[in-house]
């Protein structure tokens, strides 16, 4: 295995997962803030290692490999995390539906890369806006400073749920022909 700083920033978000969830349990007024930063941190690392992977020629299997699997760790324990702190079906319903939609999408994929399909699924515009939204929202609920911010995250959250129903459908309909062939 190969290791260069796109993967090292990838291993960084990794371990940063127990310490964002440690943040979130600490019993300090400031817990909220740091929680959210270690999360923007973990964002950032994300963008800035696929951009030095691609911008110096360092991809790596495992980088491919682990990149993916950090990032929907992160996103599905922070999901979990805000749905537990607000404890309403409001915020529940949103947040596991893109739990969902990741564990589904995340099949879809594996299995039209069985069968020689993969690039069909491949992340599209609307995923991308998704995962910006779902971020921004994501900070903002970890954060909470107050109703103001909660009440942007919140509409975030509903943005990026929206959009998370139309690139599964998106998604499932470019597989549709390969799904329900027999």
């Amino acid at each position: 295995m190969q290791f260069n700083i796109p993967t090292c920033l990838t291993l960084f978000r990794v371990v940063l997962i127990p310490y964002f969830v440690l943040a979130f349990y600490l019993p300090f007024h400031w817990a909220p803030f740091v929680t959210a930063l270690i999360f923007v941190v973990a964002a950032v690392t994300d963008w800035f290692d696929g951009f030095l992977a691609r911008r110096w020629k360092q991809t790596t299997r495992f980088g491919a490999f682990l990149d993916p699997v950090a990032d929907k760790v992160m996103v599905a324990i922070a999901l979990v995390l805000v749905a537990e702190y607000f404890h309403a079906w409001w915020i529940t319903l949103p947040a596991a539906t893109m739990i969902a939609r990741e564990i589904i999408i995340s099949a879809l994929r594996e299995w039209m890369a069985e069968i020689g399909k993969r690039s069909s699924v491949a992340v599209s515009w609307i995923g991308k806006v998704k995962t910006t939204a779902q971020m921004f929202s994501l900070f903002a609920l970890l954060w909470r400073p107050d109703a103001t911010v909660v009440g942007i995250g919140v509409v975030a959250l509903y943005i990026a749920a929206v959009l998370t129903f139309w690139s599964m459908f998106q998604y499932l309909s470019a597989a549709r022909g390969d799904l329900l062939d027999s």
